[in-house]
């Protein structure tokens, strides 16, 4: 990897070797100066090994790989530190299957203002904004992601649209300020209760819109069983969030009769 520049783009991957390649090219055409971060579950397809053959070509890519399938969520939150670590000034996550138009990435990362007065601290690549849309999807996923978002704006009192989108940008400097090891979701519900978290700590969101295309390429990673299993994780936040405001009212005293 060269030298910590101004953007740092995050993959997570597990069998993406059909996507990855064109993905990794996409990106850097599209932001010559950025820097990817491919952080790979021992893939068996040998995603990992063409990216580590790919990286010598290449200093602007790395490759982290992980042992066994540790889940989205602490992929993300590894990409995330190493962002931090590294020093970035801001860090963006996307799928590896490009259902995400590298196109927009230059959208989001100045969504957040970074050349000047902030504008926002996380920039959400969004379908259910104006301009935004899903290319390929069945009805039944239309319904399983409209519902899921419109739980977590409830259950959460989130203000994005778009709640579950993985394609965002944040202010390094933000996620700096938290505390990673509190987060519960390793999987799906990573991308909701991140946003709870910082919007906690006073961050802004912003929403870009984005055409989401249904995977052409492999095989989709979410199924009933990770869909309910996320649906529990946001509960779960909720919980915590009543909890740390029952406990500020007992400390302010605001809660007394």
């Amino acid at each position: 990897m060269t030298q910590a520049k101004d953007s740092l783009v995050v993959l997570a991957t597990y069998n993406e070797i059909e996507t990855l390649a064109g993905l990794v090219d996409a990106i850097l055409r599209t932001l010559p100066e950025t820097d990817v971060l491919v952080i790979d579950d021992s893939s068996p397809d040998g995603t990992g090994d063409w990216c580590d053959r790919k990286a010598t070509e290449d200093p602007r890519l790395t490759c982290i790989h992980r042992e066994g399938k540790l889940g989205l969520g602490t992929a993300l939150v590894a990409g995330m530190q190493y962002a931090v670590r590294l020093g970035y000034r801001s860090v963006v996550t996307m799928d590896a299957d490009f259902s995400h138009p590298p196109g927009v990435l230059p959208d989001l990362i100045a969504a957040l203002g970074l050349a000047e007065a902030p504008a926002a601290d996380v920039a959400i690549g969004s379908r259910y904004v104006p301009g935004g849309a899903i290319e390929g999807w069945p009805l039944v996923r239309h319904l399983m992601s409209r519902g899921v978002n419109l739980y977590a704006r409830w259950l959460l009192w989130l203000s994005p649209r778009d709640c579950s989108s993985g394609f965002r940008c944040y202010r390094v400097e933000r996620l700096a300020a938290l505390d990673f090891t509190a987060i519960r979701s390793h999987g799906y519900a990573f991308q909701e209760e991140i946003l709870v978290r910082l919007r906690r700590a006073g961050a802004r969101f912003r929403e870009v819109p984005i055409r989401f295309v249904n995977r052409r390429r492999g095989a989709s990673k979410i199924d009933s069983r990770e869909a309910v299993a996320a649906l529990w994780h946001l509960f779960r936040v909720a919980l915590e969030g009543l909890s740390v405001w029952r406990r500020r009212d007992v400390e302010t005293g605001s809660g007394r009769c």
